[in-house]
């Protein structure tokens, strides 16, 4: 049995990890990377394993950089099952046709006006396709994604659906047991439940490692500090504009704002949620209230929807989005996709980046060489869809907002696990640098056995 490390090894994108046990080969996400456009495009053709091989797929959860690539991989030779949650297959049903059709436009964009001809990566077919291969397995039921392979998913209140998998594989009388955390969510945040921490003792586990070495602001009024964000851009007479991704954050934002509307805290302005697939993404959020902590549940008592409110209004047209950048007034959009890579918001950072009355707030994580982390960095100057901009925008952070356990809260939440004398950590899913920093954390608390392998890294179990 060995495990290769195929993506999100020493970075935080394009995760897919290769279990193989005797001559079967699980795949453990199949995400997009996200990252330099020239880059990203080269690493998202080219698996280095051969996808026909692959005999089943357990997918952590919808978000992009963990499913986006599965369309590839059924497109180049894959036959098998994706096993997932309810909830990742509806939003994954939306979110890879959705990454098919920003492709297609970016294709037609770039050959229209850079004479540029790129093929996309996959087709609205071949997203087709994929969805058919799905197998919906909830919270807490074993299955058998291969023969001689037993796993189960548990709540990892990341994202709606996000799974934490327990994975016991056996060959030749001797069973591995494995744990992959995809991305760990945090504890007493709105909406989603807490993580759950897996029952069994496992050899292996698998863990993201995003904000290694970095802690987010307190929790305490977050409410508080968007207010004033929203408050100072209205006194600038200008837009705030809100990087999110459609699915998760984009929500996640909206449930604030509703509780500052419900409290009559809110300013008397537009807000907009220019993303058709956040949408789509809030209506498979309304199908899935077994996924909702306590809190939410109560609230929707006395609030049936609290993912709307006097004021917001959902943009699905292109010709209403264009609207919004025409607007003199001051108004707050929020718009795909979060580390602003593609989708709407990059159009609304092109009219009004170089506005000293606009605002940028970030809410969470921006991969190395992306737009995102370049604007959060404080660049001067950013090229979009090929051209360059001066920014002068205000740009602000709220890393609180994040759905990834800090540095912190995921020592806490693998001190949970129960250890054995000769359990092995590996880190994915996360910068050299915080990895570097979390590996020493984790050493410090008596684990002797961690590492941080990198891409085509091949361990033996």
């Amino acid at each position: 049995m060995k495990i290769e490390f195929c993506g999100a090894a020493q970075t935080v994108t394009g995760s897919q990890h290769l279990l193989s046990v005797g001559d079967k080969r699980v795949l453990l996400d199949c995400g997009l990377f996200q990252g330099r456009r020239e880059e990203a495009n080269r690493i998202n053709r080219e698996f280095i394993f051969d996808p026909a091989s692959v005999d089943s797929v357990i997918l952590s959860h919808a978000h992009i950089d963990h499913s986006g690539n599965l369309p590839s991989l059924v497109k180049r030779g894959f036959k098998g099952m994706i096993f997932a949650t309810p909830p990742t297959r509806d939003l994954c049903a939306i979110m890879l046709a959705d990454s098919a059709s920003i492709q297609f436009k970016d294709a037609t964009h770039l050959a229209k006006h850079k004479g540029q001809n790129i093929e996309p990566l996959y087709t609205a077919e071949d997203v087709a396709e994929t969805m058919s291969r799905f197998v919906t397995i909830p919270y807490h039921y074993e299955f058998e994604p291969v023969e001689g392979v037993n796993a189960t998913f548990y709540d990892a209140g990341h994202l709606l659906g996000s799974a934490i998998t327990s994975v016991h594989a056996t060959h030749r009388g001797k069973t591995s047991r494995i744990c992959f955390t995809g991305d760990v969510g945090r504890y007493n945040r709105p909406v989603l439940a807490d993580p759950e921490c897996p029952p069994d003792e496992f050899d292996v586990i698998l863990t993201e490692s995003t904000y290694g070495g970095r802690s987010h602001e307190t929790e305490h009024d977050l409410e508080g500090k968007l207010l004033e964000i929203i408050n100072h851009t209205i006194e600038r007479h200008g837009k705030l504009i809100i990087p999110a991704f459609s699915v998760g954050r984009t929500q996640e934002i909206v449930y604030y704002l509703n509780n500052l509307a419900n409290k009559e805290r809110l300013p008397n302005i537009p807000i907009y949620v220019d993303s058709p697939l956040a949408i789509s993404a809030t209506h498979v959020f309304r199908l899935h209230p077994e996924c909702y902590d306590s809190e939410t549940r109560l609230l929707m008592l006395s609030d049936p929807i609290p993912f709307d409110f006097k004021g917001l209004h959902y943009v699905r047209e292109v010709a209403e989005s264009k609207r919004i950048n025409a607007m003199k007034r001051p108004c707050v959009i929020i718009a795909g996709s979060g580390m602003c890579e593609s989708g709407r918001v990059l159009h609304h950072l092109m009219h009004n980046v170089g506005k000293r009355n606009t605002t940028v707030l970030f809410l969470g994580f921006n991969a190395e060489h992306t737009l995102g982390r370049r604007l959060a960095d404080g660049m001067k100057k950013v090229r979009i869809m090929g051209d360059e901009y001066i920014v002068r925008a205000h740009i602000e952070k709220l890393s609180g907002l994040s759905a990834h356990a800090d540095h912190g809260e995921l020592l806490a939440f693998l001190d949970k696990f129960k250890r054995t004398a000769d359990q092995r950590i590996f880190l994915v899913h996360g910068e050299l640098s915080a990895q570097e920093a979390f590996k020493s954390a984790l050493k410090d608390t008596g684990r002797p056995f961690v590492e941080n392998p990198a891409k085509g890294t091949v361990v033996e179990l």
